[in-house]
């Protein structure tokens, strides 16, 4: 049997001076699915290079600054009928590095429209220990994860 290949992404927690996340409604979901930033790592990127990046294609600012890099990375699988739709069908899911970041920035420098196409159509800040609550069921074991790596910094 083949090994599983895993999509390298980083993942992001945009913590505000309330130490409350960014997290953002997708587009592509009927369902009120949220989640925070995220997104490939691509080849020969670092994921530092990947996380301004992405930082700023899905929240429209880069006013913000690294409080930590999670030491591990964390998998987690796609169900079967999305690993046969998404990246051609190439990964079972995705190995992300989940980087937390001071947002040092105003609300109203966020702007989901900055990149297109925009990926989310509502954003809020929310209780970093909610978040598993709020996610798409199947991403919920890694979101308790990374509630369990960062909550020091949210208390």
């Amino acid at each position: 049997m083949a090994e599983k290949l895993y999509r390298p992404c980083v993942g992001l927690i945009l913590m505000n001076s309330a130490r409350h996340v960014f997290i953002a409604e997708r587009i592509d979901s009927p369902g009120g699915d949220w989640q925070m930033p995220q997104g490939g790592i691509d080849p020969g990127e670092s994921v530092e290079d990947a996380l301004w990046r992405e930082l700023y294609e899905e929240t429209g600012t880069d006013k913000a600054e690294i409080l930590r890099i999670a030491p591990e990375t964390i998998r987690y699988d796609l169900p079967e009928n999305l690993q046969k739709k998404l990246w051609g069908g190439k990964y079972a899911g995705q190995e992300q590095t989940w980087v937390a970041l001071r947002f040092t920035g105003q609300d109203s420098d966020i702007n989901l429209n900055a990149h297109t196409p925009p990926e989310f159509k509502a954003w809020r800040w929310a209780r970093l220990q909610d978040t598993p609550d709020l996610i798409i069921p199947f991403k919920r074991e890694t979101y308790k994860k990374v509630v369990a790596l960062f909550e020091d910094l949210a208390a």
